[in-house]
């Protein structure tokens, strides 16, 4: 059987650099400007001067993410890659600090961190979660050091599956302590949808409000049933939610906020807001 590869976009449009390493991993500097709350004073001896000796203000106003990752991969093994719907949900969570700040976050899907390691900018806490294959946790936790300069919350990397809710009573109560769950990207296998669906029905099942955000790409694809193009992953995610007659309130979030993360923030991107409708 023949094993398709498939390589994010992020690598080929993006002013992003990257370190070729062994085994088809890299390490990519994620430049991104600081949002004005972040810009603090500095000392003479922290100032960044040019060849002309006049000080240079973008260096001054610009950070960045080392994050390891893998620069293509076959379908299954998406995660170990960095794609667009990490860098809106980031540019979110940059832009709008107070609905993050001090709270306990829950990521669904981690990937290879990037989001989680921006939303543990202001957090108290950050739970990073994914399935624990080809080494994914780990190369979390390297990424989550190699930017600990930047890290203000407590950090918890642990293994959720979407497949198997089979959750320990202790794991339990601590995720259900998260009242934002984020997730970027994870909508693109209809099995894996099914599973996170059927995960967030899972987490939103409680008395406590929780806030979801999804960042995802709609794929199109034409289809030859009903001559027209379609995003069938996207349309599948809509379809179990109305099956399921789940009580959330769905929102569709405007994606005009700021960008500090360098990508080419596509039409076909999509931000949702969920939360639970608690009972009276």
């Amino acid at each position: 059987m023949t094993l398709y590869t498939v390589t994010s976009e992020i690598f080929t449009e993006s002013e992003n650099s990257y370190i070729k390493c062994k085994n088809d991993t890299a390490i990519s500097k994620f430049i991104f400007k600081y949002p004005s709350y972040m810009i603090k004073s500095k000392c003479l001896n922290d100032l960044i001067y040019d060849n002309d000796d006049d000080i240079d203000i973008d260096r001054q106003q610009e950070g960045k993410l080392l994050i390891e990752h893998h620069i293509s991969t076959e379908l299954q093994h998406v995660g170990l890659q960095v794609w667009r719907g990490a860098l809106l949900l980031a540019d979110y969570i940059l832009s709008n600090p107070n609905l993050f700040k001090n709270k306990v976050i829950l990521e669904l899907g981690a990937g290879v961190g990037l989001t989680s390691i921006v939303a543990s900018f202001s957090a108290e806490e950050v739970i990073c979660t994914d399935i624990d294959v080809k080494g994914i946790l780990k190369l979390i936790d390297r990424n989550f050091i190699r930017n600990k300069a930047y890290i203000k919350s407590k950090i918890y990397v642990k293994e959720l599956n979407f497949l198997n809710l089979k959750w320990s009573t202790f794991y339990k109560k601590r995720i259900n302590e998260a009242t934002i769950i984020l997730a970027a990207d994870v909508i693109y296998d209809e099995t894996i949808t099914k599973g996170f669906v059927q995960t967030l029905a899972e987490l939103l099942n409680s008395d406590v409000q929780k806030v979801v955000y999804i960042a995802l790409e709609k794929r199109y694809v034409f289809t030859t049933a009903k001559m027209e193009t379609i995003a069938p992953m996207y349309e599948e995610f809509l379809n179990l939610i109305e099956a399921k007659h789940l009580n959330w309130h769905i929102e569709y979030i405007k994606i005009d906020f700021p960008q500090y993360f360098k990508y080419n923030r596509v039409k076909q991107m999509v931000l949702i807001k969920i939360e639970n409708k608690l009972s009276k």
